[in-house]
């Protein structure tokens, strides 16, 4: 991996965790501290983090939290249009799992107004937003929680799923790819997302097109894991091609 590439990495990291320890990278990364030193040095000279001893935390994060809104605000316009396509699937009487994230969070904010619907979430800003709605149920997961992506996780949050069957989960992911399948940032989510896949009768991942082609550091598995990825129409024809020759189904979002 390239300097560059590997500090992309980092960064979604401290994205989605808020900070990182210098010993933790270098184990994730498989170079030595040293190197690891460097590459903050680096991203704090570039005003994306701020460094302190042993390790590095995400900048301005912490106003972020406090406002309960989310960082990563990139394409919103076509994470809304998926939004409103994917709430329009949600049906009364269903129980539905609402992974975190910027475009399930969309998702939330299209299901206002539903009635008689249960939403299963690991995301507190999107408890925050549905469970004041009078036709929808929200129950929360425990687990560790991340400020970057207002979420928990970690192991107890994949407790949370043993015995529960959904109907629908909506995925959220950071990068698709045939050949590295679904894959994020960070580790600790891993465990939630399959517990989530596990306790679902279908799986709908929802990521805009530029999240197509992409690859973060950690795998959660094949496209296999999934039945549908909704996407906008801004999608490379040619990748969803090859992608649907390998039985992965597309609804676009418009």
């Amino acid at each position: 991996m390239l300097a560059n590439q590997r500090r992309e990495k980092i960064l979604d990291l401290l994205r989605e965790d808020g900070s990182a320890k210098v010993i933790k990278l270098s184990k994730i990364f498989k170079v030595s501290e040293v190197t690891i030193r460097q590459d903050l040095v680096k991203l704090e000279n570039d005003g994306f983090i701020t460094r302190e001893h042993g390790g590095a935390f995400l900048k301005n994060f912490e106003d972020s939290v406090k406002s309960f809104t989310l960082l990563n605000q990139d394409n919103i316009e076509k994470k809304q249009i998926i939004g409103r396509t994917a709430a329009a699937l949600v049906q009364q009487g269903e129980t539905i799992i609402l992974d975190s994230g910027s475009t399930t969070t969309e998702i939330a904010r299209s299901l206002i107004g539903k009635t008689g619907i249960t939403v299963i979430t690991n995301a507190l800003n999107i408890a925050m937003m549905l469970g004041a709605e009078p036709g929808i149920e929200v129950v929360v997961t425990g687990g560790e929680f991340k400020p970057p992506t207002l979420s928990l996780t970690g192991q107890k949050a994949a407790n949370f799923f043993e015995d529960i069957n959904v109907d629908k989960l909506f995925l959220a992911t950071a990068g698709i790819s045939l050949r590295s399948g679904l894959t994020y940032p960070s580790i600790s989510d891993i465990v939630v997302k399959k517990a989530m896949i596990d306790a679902s009768d279908t799986t709908y991942l929802v990521a805009d097109s530029s999240k197509i082609g992409k690859n973060a550091f950690a795998s959660l598995g094949a496209l296999s894991l999934i039945d549908y990825i909704i996407t906008d129409d801004a999608v490379d024809q040619q990748r969803a091609k090859i992608f649907r020759d390998n039985e992965i189904e597309f609804i676009i979002a418009k």
